[in-house]
């Protein structure tokens, strides 16, 4: 498979689909030709140029979802400066050390963040600008940027005296190996580091989707998931931008009932997800009404199960919009109970793999050759390993190494050291085996497996997994205590309230459901109690349980 210039993709891109709708905000409506579009980025290149912004020369942007987040963050990188995407969920203190500590110098933010962030914290920025408004937000003294900002469309229109065209579209000359992105994680452990990313790392992922056929010219695309992600930036943003398709962004807060309606009236022809909507669904519509006694003996029918099954599918298929090819699960390993289930139903999922550091594809396969319980092929401008002496039955951690891998943590040797060889391998830090054809299959986090007396490798998020099917239970930890497991759950506190429980009745049902859970999983992962926590678990900006906070 042939990689790309990153940039120069979309430069032929936005040319030769001009006239083409190419973005549109959900919630007003507003919609950007790639004509308009263009136009958009070029008028931002106008601008940095006569501020002196140089080609790597980093700029940070922080927001909500909406088409300007995607005009900004694409102006940028076919300028030939590096974009800092800062999820809009970290804290003030976090975003302040973010920018600085990635040598922004141009700060684009969502007001409402920017009321939280003291100016004196960001020595390295010569301004700030509103990711809506279009404004100056702050300007370091002894600076003009106010001056320039206010001259740009007029040097604009200097530049292009007989309008814009696509004969006009001309982007850097840049390239592959050069940076083009440091996203920083946020990770489970507490640290954050700054993942660098190069034009080669962003052109593998949007290359693989494009021979994909993930999106085409004229598809349809809903992105809902967070674009400073890594997932959904190169997937529902970059490769549909590639090849000329229409994303409309779900510029609000996803709920169930926005998010459905977003799908029913968008009708996307692919579907970026997280394994928690898939679960979420099943765990709320589905397993209530398949756990009826009245179907659950016409399931163990056979024909009519089959009809109960497509009654399902069906209706499932069509609160997705209808019009999909496949939904893509990603950003965490997918119940088993779950996947199993979907797989039974022939509903079009599959379940990829992939990390920051990897910009994010590390294996996928389409729908009908996905394996359950798989995380999906490695990708063939990929290779993968298991540290195992048996790598197809015993689980060691998964190594990978190809175009995707990134150069390294920005201005952080030491954990570059820690996880990338001299040979280029990539350690994970997840657990799993392989098989010949490169399928990989997870267990669990290298850092958060526990060894039982007996020496057994126990994996929490395998017992996570079953416990969290489990009636009244929200979400789960397993944690080692005195060297007994224990199971920390926040339960589902609106269905117990329905049950008018008093405490002791609560105890009562967590008991049994302990007791079923030990029924489930093998006799050296059995669960000593459970303790119940009042709280949510707090959480990383990507929803991943702070598991350092409890262990």
């Amino acid at each position: 498979m042939e990689i790309l210039n990153f940039i120069k993709i979309y430069e032929k891109s936005f040319a030769e689909n001009w006239d083409l709708p190419a973005l549109t905000n959900y919630s007003t409506g507003e919609s950007y030709t790639y004509g308009r579009f263009a136009e958009k980025i070029a008028l931002a290149h106008t601008f940095y140029r006569s501020v002196g912004i140089r080609p790597g020369d980093k700029i940070a942007l922080c927001g909500k979802d909406c088409a300007d987040w995607v005009i900004l963050y694409m102006g940028i990188v076919t300028y030939g400066a590096v974009v800092v995407p800062i999820l809009s969920e970290f804290n003030p203190i976090d975003i302040s050390h973010i920018v600085t500590h990635s040598g922004s110098s141009i700060f684009i933010v969502q007001e409402s963040i920017w009321e939280h962030i003291d100016p004196d914290s960001l020595p390295k920025v010569k301004a700030v600008f509103s990711l809506k408004g279009h404004n100056v937000l702050y300007e370091k003294e002894g600076e003009e940027i106010k001056r320039h900002f206010r001259l740009t469309r007029r040097r604009f229109h200097r530049e292009y005296p007989r309008g814009y065209t696509s004969k006009d579209v001309r982007y850097a000359d840049r390239p592959n190996s050069e940076l083009a992105e440091i996203n920083y994680t946020s990770g489970t452990t507490g640290f954050s580091k700054g993942v660098m990313l190069t034009g080669e790392n962003l052109a593998g992922n949007v290359c693989f989707g494009i021979n994909s056929k993930l999106h085409y010219r004229s598809s349809r695309a809903l992105n809902f998931l967070p674009l400073a992600h890594a997932y959904a930036c190169a997937f529902d943003m970059l490769t549909p931008l590639a090849v000329g398709s229409h994303i409309t962004v779900l510029d609000k807060t996803p709920s169930p009932r926005i998010l459905l309606k977003a799908l029913s009236e968008g009708k996307p022809n692919l579907i970026i997800c997280v394994s928690l909507i898939l679960e979420k669904i099943y765990k709320q519509q589905i397993l209530p009404m398949i756990s009826k006694s009245s179907i659950r003996w016409t399931l163990a029918v056979p024909l009519l199960d089959s009809l109960i099954y497509s009654k399902i599918r069906k209706k499932l298929v069509d609160a997705f919009g209808g019009e999909f090819e496949e939904v893509i699960v990603g950003g965490a390993a997918l119940n088993h109970e779950v996947e199993e289930f979907l797989h039974k139903i022939k509903f079009p999922f599959t379940v990829g793999y992939g990390m920051t550091e990897c910009g994010p594809l590390i294996s996928y396969t389409p729908w009908r050759q996905f394996i359950p319980g798989s995380a999906g092929r490695t990708l063939p401008i990929m290779e993968s390993m298991i540290m195992s002496e048996d790598p197809e039955n015993i689980p060691g951690e998964v190594c990978v190494r190809g175009v995707n891998v990134m150069r390294g943590y920005y201005r952080n040797p030491e954990a570059t050291e820690a996880v990338l060889d001299k040979d280029g391998w990539l350690k994970t830090g997840d657990m799993g085996t392989r098989t010949p054809d490169g399928t990989l299959f997870l267990r669990g986090r290298n850092k958060t497996m526990l060894l039982s007396a007996s020496g057994q490798n126990i994996y929490p998020e395998e017992i996570e997994a079953k416990l969290n099917n489990m009636p009244f239970v929200a979400e789960s930890l397993v944690v080692e205590r005195e060297g007994k497991l224990v199971a920390l759950v926040y339960p589902d506190y609106p269905a117990l309230d329905k049950l008018d429980l008093s405490s002791i009745d609560m105890g009562t049902r967590m008991e049994e459901i302990r007791k079923e859970l030990n029924r489930l999983v093998a006799p050296y992962e059995q669960i000593s109690k459970i303790q119940l926590i009042p709280n949510e678990f707090e959480k990383t900006p990507k929803r991943s349980i702070k598991r350092f906070l409890y262990s």
